[in-house]
């Protein structure tokens, strides 16, 4: 009797196995439409309990939204975030920091997964800081790209954390886009996130070479503002970062944290008369019996 169950469970096994091959299976000309068969082949064998049936169950995924961007301008670099943390449809967070240390000369804009990039970017941030000690010099900024790309790369994408990266350095500014699978881009503005395309729309339209302090900081926010307003997933508030030098050549970082407030409701909070709304009238609420629960 075991030796028959054997025989059509390897039976039913080798159906499943020609059925995906199948499915999987490339036409020799015209367009391949595999990945629709694969999905479709994915979603029909996914199953879930529901009572006593089954019914198909898509796979639950948590989509993150985040607009960060970078720009160099003539004198440094500036960088910006919103500051809106989202899983699914759901505001997480209104206020969260989305631009994270690095080095002193270097920090870093990431979007995706939280705890990947603020964990990603405190290994990487550890390490410059050894390396520091050991070469008694300053970080470069393709030190850390090098350093990031590696320990995404590692991971074959599984990390989700898109990185902006941007530095002051001896070799002058750099400006870095750093993918989850480890491939990075070197360029003079970038962006990243679910709101990218909105922002890039800005930075196209407005950005020029040479462009001065006050300029920049502009585009960026402008850049930050299009994709709070056109991304369901970005929102809150505006983070800016400026990295420069002084008149002594030393560099300097400016932090310029929730600068924008787009969607400020505390003056309509306050119009708000406390008083009338929390202080309910004595025998507002009729009286029942003093064995019944109001």
């Amino acid at each position: 009797m075991s030796e028959f169950r054997d025989t059509q469970s390897r039976r039913r096994e080798n159906a499943h196995f020609e059925q995906s091959a199948m499915m999987m299976e490339e036409p020799e000309g015209g367009f391949s439409f595999s990945n629709v068969r694969r999905n479709e082949f994915i979603l029909n064998n996914t199953t879930q309990a529901a009572g006593n049936k089954t019914k198909n169950a898509p796979f639950k995924v948590q989509k993150t939204g985040t607009t960060i961007v970078g720009l160099v301008y003539k004198d440094g670099i500036v960088l910006g975030a919103d500051t809106r943390a989202t899983g699914g449809s759901t505001v997480m967070d209104k206020n969260c920091e989305k631009i994270h240390y690095i080095a002193p000369n270097i920090y870093c804009c990431g979007a995706g997964t939280a705890a990947d990039t603020e964990n990603v970017t405190q290994i990487i941030s550890s390490a410059l800081e050894l390396h520091r000690l050991n070469t008694d010099s300053q970080s470069r900024v393709a030190t850390a790209m090098t350093l990031l790309k590696q320990k995404l790369f590692q991971y074959q994408g599984h990390l989700s954390a898109a990185l902006v990266l941007g530095g002051l350095d001896v070799t002058g500014p750099s400006l870095y886009t750093i993918y989850p699978h480890g491939s990075t881009d070197r360029l003079p503005f970038v962006t990243m996130g679910s709101g990218s395309l909105a922002a890039m729309a800005i930075f196209e339209a407005g950005y020029q070479d040479d462009l001065d302090e006050a300029s920049a900081k502009k585009l960026v926010q402008q850049a930050i503002l299009a994709g709070i307003f056109n991304d369901l997933g970005s929102g809150s508030n505006v983070d800016i970062l400026t990295i420069k030098r002084d008149a002594a050549g030393q560099v300097i970082v400016e932090k310029e944290f929730n600068i924008i407030k787009p969607n400020e409701v505390s003056v309509l909070r306050n119009q708000i008369n406390r008083n009338v709304v929390t202080n309910i009238p004595r025998g507002a609420t009729p009286e029942g019996s003093t064995n019944n629960l109001l």
